[in-house]
């Protein structure tokens, strides 16, 4: 480590199977799922569901998602998350070090950290790449991060991780950025924010207060002391910030939570269920954004892109168009860069 040589930056995202074969979707799963901060649940309860139920019955239909979107460089995420950083390193130039890094899967935290390291790095910044807050995803991400910095000891250069970014004006931005062309041109009646969805008890148990969070219809209304770190409520905020920029109706907007899982309570409305209310309600031409997610993967591509257009379609609505994610667009790629800059 140098004294006075460049900022490594760390970009972490969640992570991809190595190819869409069940086999590696099934070790991808085990490893996902198999982190307590994902499925809180006590070790050995854990690891018969993911061992003996989860991985043996959801990877084949998972590899098989993934076939239908896999690209020749690799999953969508690792592509985009590829071509994020590729950017990125361009954008900032000399006196920073850019690597990738998945909390599952590769390319892994540890070998992007190594990489930072052996380009004599004075600090790093670790930047995950999630809007939200959810223990799930940046929480483990960051506890994965820090936990291999700390195993250094003091061959480790200063380590700071950055935080959420729900309504961060340059993501904002640049989700409206992407989003007001494609909405010109389609000429929806209705647009859907559809994040990703959380268990209902990791809400709960990042509520300070114990009694704000899901304990009233308008509890995510707006942000506060008390839920400020509450996901659910940051996603409803970055819907109406996203709305506010694109100068949307709000009675044209709506928001739900896709891809749960198991058969726990998770957070509502459920975007196939939100689906087939709004066809019932009229509407024919639906767009679909997906802003908690910052680059295309399988939960976008295939999930709303592919099985939403589908059920939309046999629902009656006349088109669904799936609004991409900021993936490495100019305006994200600025933003980014601007925020490193100010860390």
């Amino acid at each position: 480590m140098s004294p006075s040589g460049p900022t490594g930056i760390l970009l972490l995202q969640l992570g991809t199977p190595a190819s869409p074969r069940t086999r590696d979707v099934r070790r991808y799963l085990r490893e996902f799922l198999g982190d307590p901060r994902v499925i809180d649940l006590p070790g050995p309860a854990r690891w018969l569901l993911v061992n003996a139920v989860i991985a043996p019955f959801r990877a084949p239909r998972s590899a098989a998602a993934y076939r239908k979107v896999w690209m020749d460089e690799g999953s969508p995420l690792l592509v985009h998350s590829s071509a994020l950083r590729d950017a990125l390193r361009r954008e900032l130039g000399e006196g920073f070090r850019v690597e990738l890094g998945m909390r599952y899967g590769a390319p892994a935290i540890a070998g992007a950290l190594a990489a930072l390291l052996a380009g004599s790095v004075a600090r790093i910044v670790a930047v995950p790449l999630f809007p939200h807050d959810a223990e799930s995803s940046s929480g483990s991400a960051a506890a994965r991060v820090r936990e291999l910095h700390a195993a250094l000891g003091g061959a480790a250069p200063p380590l700071d991780v950055l935080g959420s970014f729900a309504v961060e004006p340059g993501f904002v931005a640049s989700v409206a950025d992407v989003a007001r062309p494609r909405l010109a041109a389609f000429h929806a009646d209705h647009v859907l924010f559809s994040y990703h969805g959380l268990p209902e008890r990791h809400i709960r148990k990042a509520d300070p207060s114990g009694s704000h969070c899901l304990a009233t219809s308008d509890c995510c209304e707006a942000l506060g002391p008390v839920n400020g770190g509450c996901y659910r409520a940051q996603c409803h905020a970055t819907t109406r910030a996203v709305s506010e920029a694109l100068g949307l109706d709000p009675g044209q907007v709506s928001t739900s939570f896709q891809s749960r899982l198991g058969r726990d309570p998770w957070i509502q409305p459920f975007t196939d269920f939100v689906l087939p209310e709004l066809a019932a309600a009229g509407v024919r031409r639906l767009a679909v954004l997906c802003p908690s997610f910052v680059a295309d993967c399988l939960e976008t591509v295939e999930e709303i892109g592919i099985r939403g257009r589908a059920q939309w379609l046999t629902c009656g609505g006349e088109a669904l168009e799936r609004v991409p994610c900021v993936n490495a667009s100019p305006g994200w790629v600025a933003a980014l860069a601007a925020r490193v800059r100010a860390a």
